[in-house]
């Protein structure tokens, strides 16, 4: 899984200021909210309350005007001359007479009532029995029975009917000072009635009896949560929810069980103010995320130059690997520059440490190279001459500068594995068997496992492992083929090939360098890498030169590039 990169100073230092404006403002919003909320609250309840008492005021007029109207009615000479007929007249007493007087009656409350949009107007007789009736709510009076109002504190009637509760004032009926009876009329408590005190209050208007729900203007879907329980609650509350909206209350006025609440939306009068809020908020919202953004990555961009200016020395320096010359102070603040200054003398320490460590490890190598080589005289100086053979090799062929270390170590550590086998087959003078051959097989691949143990010198195994295979395939220890064994052990193969063959053994003599030229030519291909081959020839001049015993000194030697890949069999 590929490693993720951390955000830059810049965008992290923007974000979490960006975070804090928003957090101030959310919390800014939501006191501001709950402020507009509560003061909406005190706003509607003292609007309720204001409504009171206008409704209270004004029903006490209507039931004024009340009594005058019915007294005005009960004045009507129509009226008054169809019960006097009817009470008085000598044929009273006839059914079919008193039937038509009855109509009549009845046609001039019906005539009355649509006049003055009365709910209900009846006409009792002297002994109080109902015995007409008219109006809109005509079905729901007693014909032929008692209306018996009740009065409250104020001395306001109310007649309850199974129908509903109804605002009841009467006024007697004579002619010639002699009693005919009694008109009666009455206004229903009713959806009408919530209407018009709703187009009055300008709140909604719930008309309850006991816990019933007589009438009301408010939604149809909040019904379902005036239960009973609810209704009882009404007159102690000053807030009721109905639906996902909280209702402030007020009770206007109460008869008996009937009661009248106006109830107005909280919600719905926070909306409008709570969207200019919310408008403004945003427009705040926006310049204050414009400015606090522009504020951090100034800020931020401040701060981080410097240190990316630093950074980008630093790593230029790590690149180049130049530790002699120290990053320069960026002159931003004491802090960086200290920083600076304390990184140039980690990286004078770790240049000193860096370069004694190579040269205990160089030394390292080169005793043991010289520990091997030790072990027999006539291979004495084998390892630092084929090191020194594979660097000129290697840089005839263009090999870059640290592959080279990696070639010039690895080289000096080729054999290292024959450690591990005895003298008796190492220094063996005659021909080995095939038991001792495959002894001998063997030192590539315990090289590599004791070197192995040590990380540093992973670079080196290739080379000391697989320094013995051949382009053909018939190398060891794995058989590999051409360009499957790597470049650098195809290039110790031809070095340590030439050397052994201009090197005396013990059971034969040295060959020429031109005679072991030849030899490596006529093997170029299926045994030895035809262009190291080439490499190694083009670098003959200069390995020809070199002093017996310091052939090392060709691992820092300018010699020719390799530029022509020869043909086999080339000389």
């Amino acid at each position: 899984m590929a490693r993720s990169t951390p955000p830059r100073f810049v965008v992290r230092t923007t974000v979490a200021t960006l975070i804090m404006v928003a957090g101030v403002l959310t919390a800014v919003f939501v006191g501001f909210a709950l402020n507009v909320r509560e003061r909406v609250r005190e706003a509607v309840s003292d609007k309720l309350e204001a409504g009171q008492r206008m409704l209270s005021a004004l029903e006490q007029r209507r039931e004024r005007e009340l009594g005058v109207q019915v007294a005005t009615l009960a004045d009507n000479p129509s009226l008054r001359t169809a019960v006097a007929t009817y009470k008085l007249e000598p044929g009273a007493t006839d059914p079919r007479y008193r039937r038509g007087m009855l109509a009549a009656i009845e046609r001039e409350l019906r005539t009355l009532a649509a006049k003055t949009a009365s709910d209900v107007l009846a006409v009792t007789d002297t002994s109080g029995t109902v015995i007409a009736v008219g109006g809109r709510r005509a079905a729901d009076w007693p014909l032929h029975g008692r209306v018996s109002p009740r009065h409250d504190a104020n001395g306001s009637a109310h007649v309850s009917m199974p129908s509903g509760v109804f605002q009841f004032a009467s006024a007697p009926l004579s002619l010639q000072q002699r009693f005919l009876g009694t008109l009666q009329l009455a206004r229903a408590f009713d959806a009408r009635y919530a209407q018009e005190l709703s187009a009055l209050s300008g709140a909604a208007t719930l008309i309850a009896s006991g816990d019933t729900v007589v009438a009301s203007t408010l939604p149809a879907d909040l019904m379902k949560d005036l239960t009973p329980a609810a209704l009882r609650s009404l007159p102690t509350r000053d807030a009721v929810r109905l639906g996902s909206s909280e209702y402030a209350v007020k009770q206007l006025f109460q008869d008996d069980e009937t009661a009248v609440y106006a109830l107005d939306s909280i919600d719905a009068s926070t909306r409008d103010p709570m969207q200019k809020a919310l408008g403004a908020v945003f427009v705040t919202a926006v310049g204050a995320f414009a400015l606090a953004a522009f504020a951090s990555v100034w800020l931020a961009r401040t701060i981080s130059r410097p240190i990316d200016t630093l950074s980008k020395s630093l790593s230029e320096m790590t690149a180049s690997r130049d530790f002699e010359h120290p990053v320069p102070p960026t002159g931003f603040s004491l802090e960086v520059d200290t920083l600076t200054a304390a990184f140039n003398t980690m990286m004078r320490s770790v240049s000193a440490a860096e370069a004694e460590t190579e040269e205990a490890y160089v030394g390292a190598i080169r005793a043991l190279a010289l520990a091997l080589d030790a072990r027999d005289p006539y291979t004495a100086g084998h390892s630092e001459r084929v090191s020194a053979v594979s660097v000129a090799i290697g840089r005839q062929m263009n090999v870059a500068a640290d592959e080279l270390e990696i070639l010039r170590l690895g080289a000096l550590l080729h054999d290292i594995g024959k450690i591990g086998i005895s003298d008796a087959v190492l220094r063996k003078p005659g021909p080995l068997t095939r038991k001792e051959f495959a002894l001998i097989e063997q030192h590539p691949v315990v090289g590599a496992r004791i070197l192995r143990s040590v990380h540093f010198l992973a670079p080196h195994l290739p080379i000391v492992e697989l320094h013995h295979e051949r382009p053909d395939g018939h190398g060891y220890p794995h058989r590999l083929r051409g360009h499957e064994i790597p470049l650098l052990a195809r290039i110790v193969h031809v070095a340590a090939a030439f050397d052994a063959m201009t090197s005396a053994r013990a059971y034969r003599p040295a060959r020429g360098r031109a005679e072991a030229m030849r030899e490596l030519w006529q093997c170029a291909g299926p045994q030895f890498d035809a262009e190291v081959v080439h490499a190694l020839s083009l670098a003959m001049p200069a390995i020809d030169v070199a002093p017996e015993g310091e052939m090392r000194a060709l691992v820092a030697s300018g010699v020719p590039r390799f530029t022509v890949v020869a043909s086999r069999g080339a000389s």
